[in-house]
């Protein structure tokens, strides 16, 4: 595998990733397979977290008979854009990340660094969680998909319909598929980089 270090994406990929990428609100009736989705996870994987503790679980919620288990704990603002969405990833971050750490980061004992702290436990799975869910819309646009990262949902409500078994805590949502301009708002202003950084 070449390491590209140094080499920088061209003005194409990077509106594509950033400059141009939107939130959609609306999506065209176009289906997202299975091959696609994996493909995007296979991508995000790669991103980085604290001891390659990788806390994030996703599920891809698809199905009409999904999408009705969602129904009830979307805002009702988030509703019709999640309903026709043609797929609503869930990002949650799994709270017993650490007994995973003998396979993913095997070099030490991490999973000792956190047995028996809950605060350090919590900080760390959801500093981690989060980032993967930015990998992952990352990776979706890298593939073509439009995204629609949102909160406005009962946090609980999704964990019993979709993480009842697990020790998951659901963190945000995002929808995927191929956006409808038509939904976009105007595009909001951004900081400059004088005036929110420092270099010292």
């Amino acid at each position: 595998m070449t390491h590209h270090q140094g080499t920088m994406l061209d003005d194409a990929a990077l509106d594509q990733l950033f400059r141009t990428a939107r939130t959609y609100n609306g999506w065209h009736d176009k289906d997202v397979p299975d091959v696609l989705l994996r493909a995007v996870y296979d991508l995000a994987k790669w991103g980085a977290t604290s001891a390659n503790c990788s806390p994030a679980r996703f599920v891809f919620v698809r199905t009409p008979e999904a999408k009705e288990r969602l129904k009830p704990h979307l805002m009702e603002g988030n509703l019709d854009k999640t309903m026709t969405a043609p797929v609503t990833v869930l990002i949650a971050h799994d709270m017993k990340f650490y007994d995973h750490l003998p396979r993913l980061f095997p070099h030490t004992d991490a999973k000792s660094w956190f047995t028996g702290k809950p605060d350090y436990i919590a900080d760390t799975a959801r500093r981690n969680g989060s980032l993967q869910g930015a990998y992952l819309m990352l990776a979706a646009r890298a593939l073509g998909l439009d995204c629609g990262p949102m909160s406005g949902f009962d946090a609980a409500g999704v964990k019993d319909a979709f993480f009842a078994d697990e020790d998951a805590e659901v963190n945000f949502i995002c929808n995927i598929g191929y956006g409808d301009p038509k939904s976009l708002y105007d595009r909001s202003p951004r900081f400059d980089f004088d005036d929110i950084c420092r270099i010292v």
